[in-house]
């Protein structure tokens, strides 16, 4: 028989935070949160896997401050799998795969390496990983032949190496003496092993919060839908970081199978949604989810509330499902329902350990969506994830 809950549910419009007194300043604050056992958020907002909200460039800008970028699903698996390959090759600590190039290789392919790669030079080797060079664009600026082989215009003299042991900070004291913008790592043998440039030293100087892997690359999450195994496959291949089991209603046979499966075949970490109940949380804990999205149908583009009459107001959601996930130490986030920066707050003190945005970052010049100039104000197509247009 149909029944009522018996109780008062709650969103972030019926709440305020009550003050209280503080000995600590702002710029003591630490609001940094475990993500996963290895994933470590300096600041604890992660975007939403819309196609009109986060690729790879959203992705880059957002690990850069410390948060995680989820590229969405709503494109080929190629297309998405080269999304995470943009954000893991942005930065890098230790490059421990640098692209290379053989010394009877064509001046015209070299360009096409460092076009496709986007990188200013690469190491030149022999079949056995022997380095005998590097090559930089400055050597191919003035040359107007392109069947040249790079063993003709390379660096091959008074190369810049050090042993795989090397630290960043002597890295860097090496690459400012020598007054290069590259350190090639080579072993006993004189095989490359790894390459440090001057440009991921410096992004490490000025994003010293970055969320970063253990080889200093950009932590980077891609969202699948259930079942989709190929593509889960293929971006742990590229690197992935995370996977997002993403659906509107994450307490369903399929969502828990799929959590399931990817445990078992991968050692990946999983984030699944979305709930918004105490079952649909420990459901997904049960199934091996190593954080949990709560929300279906507070977000600011959703209409999953009206069209299908199904969700429950979002810091109830969260309170619930906290509740649960404290036996575990699994971590909350809070998706959907961000419209303003105390939002973020009521989120956290309700017992999300991070926030899901998509509204508020849509309109950056960092999200995909269509630029659009209406009456001479520049605007950015948003839309839901279920839209047909």
């Amino acid at each position: 028989m149909t029944k009522l809950v018996d109780r008062i549910a709650i969103t972030f419009d019926d709440v305020l935070l009550q003050p209280a007194y503080s000995a600590v300043v702002p710029s003591d604050v630490d609001v940094s949160t475990r993500l996963t056992d290895r994933i470590w958020l300096r600041m604890p907002i992660l975007s939403s896997p819309m196609d009109t909200v986060t690729e790879s460039a959203m992705a880059i800008a957002l690990a850069k401050e410390g948060g995680l970028g989820v590229i969405h699903k709503n494109m080929s698996v190629a297309k998405q799998t080269e999304e995470v390959y943009k954000v893991k090759r942005s930065a890098n600590g230790i490059i421990v795969d640098p692209v290379t190039l053989a010394p009877d290789e064509s001046v015209e392919k070299a360009r096409e390496v460092m076009d496709q790669h986007n990188v200013s030079g690469v190491p030149i080797t022999q079949p056995d990983g022997r380095l005998v060079g590097i090559l930089t664009r400055r050597d191919l600026k003035f040359l107007e032949s392109g069947n040249i082989p790079v063993s003709e215009v390379m660096t091959s003299e008074n190369l810049v190496t050090a042993t795989g042991t090397v630290t960043l900070e002597q890295a860097e004291r090496i690459l400012t003496a020598k007054k290069v913008e590259k350190l090639l790592l080579v072993d006993d043998l004189y095989r490359l092993t790894g390459l440090i440039t001057i440009k991921d030293i410096d992004m490490m100087n000025r994003f010293p919060h970055a969320c970063k892997d253990d080889n200093g690359r950009l932590r980077v999450g891609a969202a699948i839908g259930v079942r989709d195994f190929k593509r889960a496959e293929s971006l742990i291949q590229k690197g992935v970081d995370v996977l997002i089991v993403d659906s509107a209603h994450g307490h369903s046979s399929n969502v828990i199978e799929t959590v399931r499966e990817i445990k078992r075949q991968w050692d990946i970490d999983v984030i699944a949604g979305n709930v918004a109940t105490r079952e649909g949380c420990q459901a997904l804990i049960e199934a091996g989810a190593n954080a949990v999205k709560v929300g279906i149908g507070p977000g600011s583009i959703c209409t999953t509330r009206v069209i299908s009459g199904v969700g429950v107001p979002q810091v109830t959601a969260i309170m619930d499902a906290a509740e649960v996930a404290a036996a575990t130490n699994t971590t909350i986030i809070a998706d959907g329902g961000i419209r303003f920066s105390g939002d973020i707050t009521k989120a956290l003190a309700a017992g999300a350990h991070a926030v899901m945005i998509g509204g508020l970052f849509a309109g950056l010049a960092e999200s995909p969506g269509r630029t659009i100039l209406y009456q001479g104000r520049t605007f950015k197509a948003y839309r839901g994830m279920g839209s047909l247009g």
